[in-house]
């Protein structure tokens, strides 16, 4: 009795298979069908799969303070460690010179190839004392250089003091008297004739230019210290040696220069000997650079303004030819905000694939200029426009953020001027920001869907078979009675 009531319920009653008919049009139709089932059934998982996405514009709402942060990491082929530094100024009026603290120098090569480990980790110390602070007459004690006998010299003394000077240079002026009478003195002390142990000698940059850019000379004065004895020839024949900056009076500079002979034997100008008794580490002597390029890498943290990142050579107490400085360089990174890991990364270029490559836009770019009389004194600016991209994603009907990246777009340009050649990263963070918002499909869409597809492929299905099967029917009929 249940069971009679529950049949009569039923949606899908049956016909026994003695009353159907098969046909090929039929089994045609089927298999038609049933690939279009397949296939739309594909593109709907396909579609549910893809992750859609709406954008808006809306004004900066960041949460991480009023500073932000730029990573970068470039490479000058031409521009010294010795005197690189980056500043960083803002439209507010903060203006933060040679950082250090957030940022590491290696040298490099023509080629941008490491030459060595970090170059200077600490800032060079302050030169105090510039010169005499009475100025006196004097008799030139130093020897005058020239490429044609600097090797022999430098060859023949265990210890080879040289400065490198040029006569336009206020502070090579200022330099020149303590200098020649240190000169002298160290003469009168360490004959170069009965002693031999140190001399010291000078070099005019401006008539040997090939030599002072053959030791990668950009700054003048530069007190070279070279050694005969840890005298070690590096791949292009050039000679490890130290640069000097203590301070430039008669009397400090006496006191550096006893301490480099304090423990060479006075007959070291005869059998080389080698010197590594000292192992006192003077911070007024450090590792010359071996060879003319440099790279910058680190970060550092400006305010949320419009303001510059300026590379370039500066020193206190140095003077600098803008014709011999070449600021080429070569960007391996340079973005801004927070490094994103790499399954942060992943993540967003899964959200926004039309925005992969904005974060690091001058990421692999060159800049380079063919230093000549045509092309001295180029600056290279660049002007990037920042803009905030906030990605969040709708999950249980809750708004959660995925990442924040900031995106920028680049302009650059060549600028020839009078004073001494920079780089310059002009930034200006843009009030709005550009929200990304993920928005997912239900999975009950998905099935409703699903089972629309199928339900649909397979009506539409009956009723082509029904239509074809009536119109077959109909052509039989009608022949039979032409045939009666």
């Amino acid at each position: 009795m249940i069971s009679s009531k529950l049949k009569s319920v039923d949606f899908y009653r049956k016909i026994p298979r003695d009353l159907t008919e098969a046909s090929l049009s039929g089994a045609g139709l089927s298999i038609v069908a049933a690939l279009a089932m397949v296939f739309l059934f594909g593109m709907e998982l396909s579609s549910y799969l893809t992750v859609n996405t709406t954008t808006s514009v809306i004004v900066d709402r960041s949460s991480d303070g009023e500073f932000l942060r730029i990573d970068f990491n470039i490479s000058f082929p031409a521009l010294s460690c010795e005197f690189a530094s980056v500043d960083v100024s803002d439209v507010l009026g903060t203006n933060r010179l040679n950082i250090t603290k957030t940022v590491r120098k290696f040298s490099i090569d023509r080629n941008l190839v490491p030459t060595g480990s970090e170059f200077h980790p600490g800032p060079i110390p302050i030169v105090n004392k510039h010169g005499d602070d009475i100025e006196e007459d004097h008799v030139d004690g130093s020897i005058s250089l020239s490429s044609r006998n600097f090797d022999s010299f430098s060859h023949q003394y265990p210890v080879l003091v040289v400065n490198f000077y040029a006569p336009w240079c206020y502070w090579s002026n200022r330099l020149k008297p303590s200098w020649e009478k240190t000169a002298k003195i160290m003469r009168e002390r360490y004959d170069p004739e009965m002693d031999g142990r140190i001399l010291l000698v000078k070099v005019d940059c401006t008539e040997e230019v090939d030599l002072c850019r053959r030791h990668h000379i950009q700054g003048y004065p530069s007190i070279r210290v070279f050694r005969k004895g840890s005298d070690i020839k590096e791949n292009h024949g050039h000679h490890d040696h130290e640069s000097y900056y203590g301070e430039r009076d008669t009397e400090s500079l006496v006191a550096a220069m006893e301490t480099y002979v304090a423990n060479i034997p006075k007959e070291a100008h005869v059998l080389a000997l080698e010197d590594k008794s000292n192992k006192t580490v003077d911070p007024a002597k450090r590792p010359a650079p071996m060879t003319s390029g440099c790279r910058i890498e680190g970060f550092v943290r400006v305010k949320r303004v419009p303001g510059s990142v300026v590379i370039s050579a500066r020193s206190g107490s140095h003077s600098f030819d803008p014709s011999q400085i070449n600021v080429s360089h070569h960007v391996t990174q340079f973005s801004f905000g927070k490094r994103l890991s790499p399954r942060m990364l992943h993540e967003f270029i899964r959200l926004t694939p039309y925005l992969r490559g904005y974060h690091d836009r001058l990421a692999g770019q060159s800049y380079i200029v063919k230093h000549g009389e045509v092309n001295a004194n180029v600056t290279i600016e660049h002007y990037l426009q920042v803009v905030k991209t906030e990605l969040v994603t709708l999950r249980s009907s809750k708004e959660l953020k995925v990442l924040e990246e900031y995106e920028y777009t680049a302009h650059s340009s060549l600028v020839h001027s009078f004073y001494v050649p920079v780089v310059k990263f002009h930034f200006e963070p843009s009030p709005m920001q550009v929200l990304v918002t993920e928005v997912p499909r239900s999975f009950s869409h998905f099935i409703t869907n699903v089972c629309a597809i199928i339900g649909g492929v397979f009506t539409v299905a009956g009723i082509l078979d029904s239509i074809f099967h009536n119109t077959l029917r109909m052509v039989k009929k009608v022949e039979l009675g032409k045939n009666i």
